[in-house]
């Protein structure tokens, strides 16, 4: 794995960010580890996971601020995002799941306890803490039949999940599929993401140009869009005059900002770009920097989130948190909220471009269909919160 990784840094940015990133660990913990503190060690993949793990660390800063937090991240997406975060009094990259890592950075980072977030399970890691008495607990995990834990090849990796404290798993399905391998210390407590985009709706900043945009408008607010969201979303636009369009592309490079900027018929500016009086006179505002989608879904008649006809829908609770119906594409099979918020009429699924006209149709005409999905997506959030409180009672 450690040798794959030096190869693959040789020909891919990211891992070679991560690479140099794990190698700096050591001076990291070497400089701001002082003799006689201790340390709760939060680990998340990326930044999904960070948000998730977020509340918990906000909650426990705020309980027991003489506690010290440890923040690590796997993926250079999470860390460089998310390096200078304030919450965190040391955030590094974890080094790789080796027997001799694991036993280093638990001894150099003089770990107290531990919680790992989601799709954690590092097996030396969870080893080391175990042995060493050192309470690790998985938060906001889920778990599906198809994972290698459950497959009859897979039963010694599962054995690693018996050496967690415990396991706070966001449903029964993963209880039931957790005790039929024999790992009993589970408790069901929901996911802590639905917590933290309360807290963000609760903290959102008002953004004048974007409430001038909207206006009194019916406004589509697309976030994390990938092209074949776009394609989908644009040819409905350009022919529906009595709508405006705000769009949030997943990645805001130069060359896509263009292709999308080619593909409008009606007139459109970029936020970067945009004053007072220029987003007045536009049917389409260009979101071109990041941070800003959380606050800009309040101003949503309806929320398209994307990423279903490709990679994996993205946070469809930071959406649906405002009360407002949200649309996705068919690739969500993996993300219990987005099925969950189908089922209670809250989210709609599109399964082809075909599908996205009539629906949009029916929510710009039907006002009864359109407060009914938006009241079922916010009170599937409300309804579901608290997980934090739970983990940390």
């Amino acid at each position: 794995m450690v040798f794959g990784c030096h190869i693959a840094a040789l020909f891919n940015r990211k891992v070679k960010l991560m690479v140099r990133g794990q190698r700096q660990t050591w001076k990291t913990l070497r400089k701001k580890v002082r003799e006689g503190d201790s340390y709760v060690w939060f680990h998340a993949a990326s930044l999904g996971e960070f948000e998730q793990g977020r509340p918990l660390m906000e909650k426990l800063r705020r309980l027991h601020p003489e506690k010290k937090i440890l923040l690590t991240f796997f993926s250079p997406s999470g860390y460089e995002v998310r390096k200078n975060y304030e919450g965190a009094d040391i955030v590094c990259y974890l080094p790789l799941d080796t027997p001799c890592n694991a036993r280093r950075f638990v001894k150099r980072a003089h770990i107290s306890e531990a919680y790992l977030i989601k799709y954690e399970f590092w097996r030396n890691y969870i080893n080391v803490l175990h042995r060493r008495g050192i309470p690790c607990y998985s938060v906001s995990a889920i778990f599906r039949p198809d994972q290698i834990f459950f497959r009859p090849y897979g039963r010694s990796y599962a054995r690693v999940l018996k050496n967690l404290t415990h396991l706070y798993v966001q449903n029964e399905t993963s209880r039931e599929l957790l005790a039929k391998i024999g790992v009993t210390a589970v408790s069901v407590v929901g996911d802590t993401r639905f917590d933290r985009v309360i807290d963000i709706r609760r903290a959102a900043r008002p953004l004048p140009l974007v409430e001038r945009f909207a206006g009194c408008w019916k406004v589509v607010v697309a976030g994390s869009s990938w092209q074949p969201d776009e394609d989908i979303l644009i040819d409905y636009f350009n022919n529906h005059p009595n709508l405006k369009l705000v769009l949030a592309p997943h990645v805001v490079s130069e060359e896509h900002l263009r292709q999308i900027e080619q593909k409008l018929r009606r007139p459109a500016v970029r936020y970067s770009a945009a004053n007072s009086k220029s987003v007045a006179e536009v049917d389409c505002l260009i979101i071109d920097c990041y941070g800003l989608l959380s606050s800009i879904y309040r101003y949503a008649t309806v929320a398209y989130v994307g990423g279903g006809f490709g990679v994996g829908i993205h946070n469809v609770p930071e959406a649906a948190v405002y009360g407002v119906p949200v649309i996705i594409g068919p690739h969500n099979g993996k993300f219990r909220e987005a099925r969950d918020l189908i089922a209670c009429g809250g989210c709609h699924e599109i399964k082809s471009p075909a599908d996205f006209p009539p629906l949009m149709d029916r929510f710009l005409a039907d006002k009864d269909f359109l407060a009914n999905a938006g009241k079922a997506a916010g009170n599937y959030i409300t309804s579901n919160s608290g997980a934090t409180d739970q983990i940390i009672s």
